[in-house]
């Protein structure tokens, strides 16, 4: 069990796998006033950076899942770097369906609703490990600006326009689902340079370590391309933020 190699390449050298500046992150730890001992749930745990700064910042304990084997790796490494190793554990797994044996104060999926089908589904499994009056945490992308074109849609790396909401609808659409919207943390467009153009420096030192490799062509058909795509299209209309979400 793998996530395709292509991320295993460009987002070797990630700590956070998604549009979050280390500040981001923090904040988000210290806007949802965590108690030390609260327990955390963090599905698609990527390389743990979230599990393992907030246990030693804020005392959490709690358990990571992530199907990738080197990011699962790197986590580990991170929670014995950070001094943090008996208080979080991550579990190379499928984090689609997972639901924890002792449940979380708070029940996090950030980036990877697709193991949920979609939002609705995530926030349905997230609630099945979640302490009665907990916090479930979404990390979604969201349209800054509406693309004019289905074709800059596909420039932003989603399959139509109709993939993702505006703003104002996707924080409507907890409400629909029975959820009051407590907290939020919005990425910026730093977050999306830190996340998009860190790839390009591993793929250009990749690449020269792997020259014959059968990946290589790949690898600098992306290197060529992405820079470009990023900041005409995902830097100017995609959003991406964390949502802490209560059951009405």
């Amino acid at each position: 069990m793998d996530i395709p190699r292509i991320f295993t390449v460009t987002e070797s050298a990630h700590r956070i796998h998604n549009p979050f500046t280390p500040e981001k992150l923090a904040t988000l730890g210290a806007v949802l006033r965590l108690e030390p001992g609260t327990r955390v749930l963090d599905l698609g745990s990527g390389s743990g950076e979230m599990l393992c700064t907030w246990a030693r910042d804020y005392g959490i304990t709690g358990v990571g899942v992530d199907m990738s084997r080197l990011f699962s790796a790197q986590a580990k490494r991170r929670a014995e770097e950070l001094g943090v190793a008996d208080r979080v554990e991550f579990i190379h797994g499928d984090a689609a369906g997972y639901v924890a044996a002792e449940k979380a104060g708070v029940a996090a999926c950030l980036g990877a609703t697709w193991i949920g089908g979609g939002v609705a589904g995530t926030i349905e499994l997230l609630a099945k490990s979640l302490l009665p009056g907990g916090i479930l945490l979404i990390g979604e992308p969201y349209w800054r600006q509406l693309p004019p074109t289905e074709e800059i849609a596909g420039e932003c790396l989603a399959g139509s326009i109709s993939d993702f909401l505006m703003l104002p609808e996707l924080v409507g659409s907890f409400g629909e689902l029975g959820y009051d919207v407590v907290e939020m943390v919005l990425a910026d467009q730093e977050g999306w340079d830190r996340y998009e153009a860190a790839k390009w420096l591993t793929m250009r030192r990749w690449l020269a370590e792997n020259p014959g490799d059968d990946f290589a062509k790949e690898v600098r058909a992306l290197l060529t391309s992405e820079p470009r795509r990023h900041v005409a299209y995902t830097r100017e209309y995609l959003g991406w933020g964390v949502f802490a979400l209560m059951a009405r």
